[in-house]
């Protein structure tokens, strides 16, 4: 056994652990650190494949954002999970539907799943010699996907946007800035002269 399968194996086993670890850890921190494990290993997978762009990605992206976010928004809401837990039990039943249907599926994709002995041969993009990886992965994504990685983040962005306006609830005792109404001000109306006399207060 070679040096790049011992680390394939050690890599693969730590990211299946770690993946059932997140959806079987009754603490929704251990939850995160596990998925932020899962990361890591999956990362280096990737480096075994001679994608190190996608394993920096995956580290300074996912580990570094995402995971992290999810375990800053974990610890500050303090959401109390035995009282969403506990109408699970009258779900139980239609989810472990849902659930052997899609093993069914699973099994008979994969059932089904061969590998032709011509798609070998055949190369949709071509590796062009004398290039860095993360090169030829930008010029495919910016030639040939460049529309469809331009609708991914019009995709992200509306979803960001829909979920700020789910969330954002103004306050009614607030005072907010009105721009337009400090534009339109006139300054007749904004500045009040005072004529003070000697010895008098404001």
């Amino acid at each position: 056994m070679t040096v790049a399968s011992l680390f394939f194996y050690l890599f693969s086993v730590v990211l299946v652990g770690a993946a059932f670890m997140v959806i079987s850890a009754r603490n929704p921190v251990h939850a995160v650190l596990f998925l932020i494990l899962a990361f890591f290993n999956a990362a280096g997978l990737f480096l075994l494949l001679g994608a190190e762009f996608l394993a920096m990605i995956l580290v300074i992206v996912y580990v570094g954002a995402v995971a992290v976010l999810f375990l800053f928004v974990v610890m500050m809401l303090d959401v109390d999970f035995t009282e969403l837990k506990q109408g699970f039990l009258q779900y139980l039943p239609i989810g472990g539907l849902i659930g052997i249907l899609l093993f069914i599926e699973l099994v008979m994709v994969l059932g089904a799943w061969t590998i032709a002995p011509e798609i070998v041969r055949v190369v949709d993009a071509p590796v062009i010699a004398g290039i860095e990886n993360t090169e030829a992965i930008g010029r495919l994504m910016y030639t040939k996907y460049v529309y469809l990685f331009q609708a991914a983040g019009m995709v992200l962005l509306v979803a960001m946007i829909g979920a700020i306006v789910l969330t954002l609830h103004h306050k009614p005792n607030v005072k907010r800035q009105n721009i337009s109404d400090q534009v339109a001000r006139d300054p007749k109306t904004a500045v009040e002269l005072k004529d003070i006399k000697p010895g008098q207060g404001v």
